[in-house]
This record gives C-alpha cells, sequence and structure tokens, in this order.
C-alpha cells in the first residue's frame, strides 16, 4: 500500500480504466485479498451479497478470453462508419494477459430467496448491489496502486460457459487487475478523442428533471 492513506476523493479522482499501462506483473495475494475484501463489504439490498467473484490468473485461460474479446472488437470496429472507427482504432480495450489476473464478478438474484428487503418494487437494485462492489474493487485497487479494466466486449453466454457459472447466475463484469506503471492523468476515450466527459452542471437538476 502508498505510505501514506490516499483519500477516497482523491482514489476518485484517479480511477482510470486501465488498458496499457499493466506491468506484467501478477498482483500480490496480499493486494488481492484486501481489494476482494473492499469489494464484499459493499452495500447490497437486504445484506443479500449477490456478487460472487472468480479469480482468474492461469495464462491459457487469460489467453483464450482474450482471443474471444478481440473477435467481438473486430465486430464493434467493423460496425462503425468509417470516422468513429478510424477514432477507435488506436483505442486499447482490454488488457486480459498483460494484467495477469481477471475477476469475474457475477450476480445471483436468488441470493435472499424469494422476498428480499428493499428489492419488491425495484428489481434492479439487486443488480446495482453487484455493481457496487465492483466500484469498492475499484477504488481499493487504486489506493493499493493497481489498475483495473473493466472488460465488456464479450459475449454474455460464452464468459458463462467458460467460467462454468450456474444456472441462474449472471456473469456481470470481467475485471484485469494488475500493477501498473502509471495512471493517465486523462481517461483514455478523452484522449483518443472518442468522447469527452461533460460539466457537473449538466448533470444536476433541482427539484425536477
Amino acid at each position: 500500500m502508498t505510505s501514506e492513506p490516499m483519500s477516497v476523493y482523491e482514489a476518485i479522482r484517479m480511477r482510470r480504466d486501465v488498458r496499457a499501462e499493466f506491468t506484467g506483473e501478477q498482483i500480490s495475494e496480499e493486494q488481492l485479498t484486501r481489494i476482494l475484501e473492499a469489494g464484499h463489504a459493499a452495500p447490497s439490498v437486504g445484506n443479500t451479497q449477490p456478487w460472487d467473484f472468480v479469480v482468474v490468473q492461469k495464462p491459457e485461460t487469460l489467453a483464450t478470453f482474450a482471443e474471444h474479446v478481440a473477435g467481438c472488437r473486430r465486430d464493434f470496429a467493423d460496425s462503425l462508419p468509417e470516422d468513429r472507427r478510424e477514432t477507435f482504432d488506436p483505442i486499447k480495450v482490454e488488457g486480459i494477459t498483460e494484467s495477469g489476473t481477471g475477476i469475474v464478478v457475477t450476480y445471483d438474484p436468488n441470493r435472499g430467496g424469494t422476498h428480499v428487503l428493499g428489492r419488491r418494487t425495484v428489481d434492479d437494485t439487486g443488480v446495482f448491489s453487484a455493481v457496487l462492489a465492483i466500484q469498492n474493487i475499484w477504488l481499493a485497487a487504486v489506493a493499493e496502486g493497481v489498475g483495473v479494466g473493466w472488460v465488456s466486449f464479450y459475449e454474455e453466454q460464452y464468459l458463462t460457459e467458460m467460467m462454468n457459472v450456474p444456472e441462474g447466475v449472471r456473469p456481470i463484469a470481467w475485471l484485469c487487475v494488475g500493477p501498473v506503471s502509471k495512471f493517465q492523468e486523462t481517461p483514455d476515450l478523452v484522449r483518443f478523442g472518442w468522447r469527452a466527459g461533460r460539466p457537473l452542471a449538466e448533470a444536476v437538476h433541482r427539484e425536477s428533471f
């Protein structure tokens, strides 16, 4: 960990979706445990803790998934108009093998039974809970000087079968996790011109939308 505790505000400011900055080293077991503990400490609807974390470190498994993701990336690139493809081509969208560790986060809608306190009228609060665990993992990783990249170029059924995820349970994220050489000051999608962020003032509304 860093010598001085990092504030949560600093971790939020530094958080990046890491792709190209992984050093190739593997995260230590101690760091991995602390990061997973942070994820497991996330709030969840009805205290159901509907997540599970599948840690993947076998090189052959990482390579197999990376090949699948590369195919999905090509399919997306082929669907773009020429100007957007030129912008997209230099953007690296995964660091699966380079990170050395994948964390597959799953969501079990049946965790907690049929009467989940707080989920009756908004069923998605279950998925939201698992995403809060992902955010905890991400911020804890930053505090450890560890990078995280969220891979979304994959077919859900492929990952379900690859990870032997039980029926009814969904994989909702593959997170690439590993030491990094640095955190980029500017997010990649901004640096490469894909899309800029918008100011807070545009997102804040008072009393009604």
